[in-house]
């Protein structure tokens, strides 16, 4: 049975919370087989949800459940064949409206979907929000230490500017990750100057 925290938020049992994360781990991982990501490593992409989850869980102290669940699956929609159906039938409804929250329109111009992360952010849910965040300070990281082949100096300072106007819109919901991402962005720069 679900017990509200002392903060308000509903925690599920340990081994529910474990298996619905467990799930989703190995839901995102199908979806994203054969996948690579662009930087210069070609690592698997699971690799960067999975590194998103565990910015949450051990800088951001995120504990909900949805959230750790959301953020497995934050670009299933955005970059593999998934609907938002799938992962509502899946999931539920909670993790496919924080999923649709954090996923680009890939029907739109690039420049459309990087004008409308920055606007639609302030009016972002908490999930949607932490999700985003961490997404940010996992790719400036990647974009510090092993950028995509053939991206310029410029266009990796571009990519850090933008994140950095993303993530001020998102400001005022976790200061430890907040911190972490101005530490990622410093470290990036510098790393590219």
């Amino acid at each position: 049975m679900a017990e509200a925290t002392a903060s308000g938020a509903v925690d599920v049992p340990w081994a529910e919370a474990v298996d619905r994360v467990l799930t989703a781990l190995a839901f995102a991982a199908e979806r994203h087989r054969g996948q690579r990501r662009k930087g210069l490593t070609h690592e698997p992409y699971i690799n960067h949800p999975i590194r998103v989850v565990t910015l949450l869980w051990e800088v951001g102290g995120v504990r909900e459940v949805t959230t750790l669940v959301a953020a497995l699956l934050h670009d299933v929609v955005e970059d593999t064949a998934t609907t938002l159906d799938e992962v509502a039938a899946r999931f539920g409804a909670e993790v496919a409206g924080i999923v649709a929250e954090v996923t680009d329109d890939k029907s739109l111009p690039k420049a459309t979907r990087k004008r409308l992360q920055i606007e639609h952010a302030p009016n972002a849910s908490p999930a949607a929000k932490l999700v985003k965040l961490a997404d940010k300070i996992h790719n400036v990281k990647e974009i510090g230490s092993a950028p995509p082949a053939g991206w310029s100096r410029a266009r990796r300072e571009a990519y850090l500017d933008w994140a950095e106007a993303v993530v001020t819109a998102l400001r005022g919901i976790n200061p430890a990750l907040e911190s972490a991402f101005d530490e990622a962005l410093v470290a990036a720069r510098a790393a590219i100057a």
